[in-house]
């Protein structure tokens, strides 16, 4: 039997309600900050990723999906939403548009990594990208954007780390610092952090294999090697999020796992008991540079992501259901074979109509039918027999009362407003 790749899975039942329901949550919160959506290919040119997210990073040194296709041109499959966007941004000259401008994604992404809880190698995010302003305040907006989200959803214990890695000037001036550093202790590091010594030692922080060890720890930090302007950046951006009311702390141990990041980056967390060290739900950073980096104009940016599987974790481990069912509105059986068209047409003309129909296509006997309605859950049920097609009007029954009715045809749009209005009221 054929199944499933290791590291992916099928989006049905449960599962399929809740990211309905996030998607729908989503963009009504989208449209809110006048953000745009965006979709871009599942797969793009390998270079893209080597060049916008960088090349000692573990995303691209061990973890992306390459491939060459039938043209021998070098593909991956998208690792993450940030450079895909900035891709489209500048090819589609969206830079030419009333800036600043924001964009918001939600698809799946891919890595080689090990599975496990909340991490697979197809995996869901949704993102915001918001480039044409390198003011503070958009930082603290964005960051502002991910604890509304989690603030609807319900999540308690929500917490928000930031750190600054400031700007070139500023990175160059740690970067020397962190090579003089740890220069004596190249030996002790892993093999990784070896290699990224050479290329981009601020890599070495953010290392999983050393990062217990007592040279990391008493490492330089970013904030004491801050210019002026770097400075003033960051204490903007706190300034922002206390006007809003965001509590945060100032965690200088976060410099993520990607080389495009300048000035402010942060992470969302929950505090959820037996939820782990897995606890990081949303990530993201200015990016001042990238557009400017994978070829376009000097255009500054910011913009965040959020794991779908670890944020419904946390939700089902704070015992929080998002699932919104739909049930039918109406359910239509006939009684035999001659009526099925006008049952079909009868439908046809509801749905239309706005309403949620669900028909019999068996032709089932009654016993079956009530059965069948029962199961779907719908709220009122149609019977079309002979007499009925001929005399334009119809037997409804409602489902949970059980009282019945005789609705003329012409009449029936409006006895359903009507009554499934009430019904929600109830």
């Amino acid at each position: 039997m054929l199944q499933k790749p290791k590291g992916t899975y099928d989006i049905y039942g449960d599962r399929a309600l809740i990211q309905l329901y996030f998607r729908k949550l989503v963009e009504a919160l989208m449209d809110k900050y006048n953000a745009k959506y965006i979709e871009t290919p599942i797969f793009e040119a390998s270079e893209l990723f080597h060049r916008g997210v960088g090349e000692t990073t573990d995303i691209v040194s061990k973890e992306t999906y390459d491939f060459k296709d039938r043209g021998d041109r070098n593909l991956t499959l998208r690792p993450e939403g940030t450079a895909g966007v900035v891709r489209s941004f500048i090819e589609n000259k969206l830079y030419a548009e009333n800036l600043p401008l924001k964009l918001w994604y939600m698809g799946p992404m891919f890595r080689y990594e090990r599975p496990q809880a909340g991490r697979y190698r197809e995996f869901y995010q949704f993102g915001v990208e918001a480039f044409g302003s390198d003011d503070p305040m958009m930082d603290a907006d964005m960051i502002g954007v991910v604890v509304n989200l989690f603030n609807i959803l319900g999540l308690k214990g929500v917490s928000v780390n930031i750190n600054t890695l400031g700007d070139r000037e500023s990175r160059e001036s740690y970067r020397k610092a962190l090579l003089e550093y740890f220069k004596p202790y190249l030996g002790d590091l892993c093999e990784d952090c070896q290699r990224r010594y050479e290329k981009n030692p601020l890599r070495i922080l953010d290392c999983k294999i050393d990062s217990g060890k007592e040279i990391m720890k008493n490492a330089p930090k970013m904030i004491d090697y801050l210019n002026e302007e770097s400075k003033r950046h960051f204490d903007k951006v706190q300034e922002y999020l206390k006007a809003m009311g965001i509590d945060f702390k100032v965690n200088s141990n976060i410099v993520r796992g990607l080389d495009y990041y300048t000035h402010t980056v942060f992470e969302v967390q929950a505090d959820i008991e037996g939820f782990g060290a897995q606890n990081t739900l949303a990530a993201g950073g200015r990016y001042d540079h990238l557009v400017e980096f994978v070829g376009g104009p000097s255009v500054p940016g910011v913009g965040f992501a959020v794991g779908l599987e670890r944020l419904f974790l946390a939700l089902e481990a704070e015992g929080i259901d998002i699932r919104k069912c739909v049930y039918p509105d109406v359910y239509i059986f006939n009684a035999d074979e001659k009526q099925k068209p006008y049952v079909l047409a009868l439908a046809n003309h509801l749905r239309l109509a706005g309403f949620n129909v669900e028909i019999d296509y068996k032709t089932r006997n009654f016993k079956s039918n009530f059965k069948r309605a029962d199961k779907v859950r719908a709220k009122y049920i149609i019977i079309i027999g002979e007499e009925e097609v001929q005399n334009k009007f119809l037997t409804i029954k409602n489902n949970v009362t059980k009282d019945e009715y005789k609705v003329e045809l012409d009449n029936l749009i409006e006895f359903l407003d009507e009554k499934l209005g009430d019904d929600d009221e109830d």
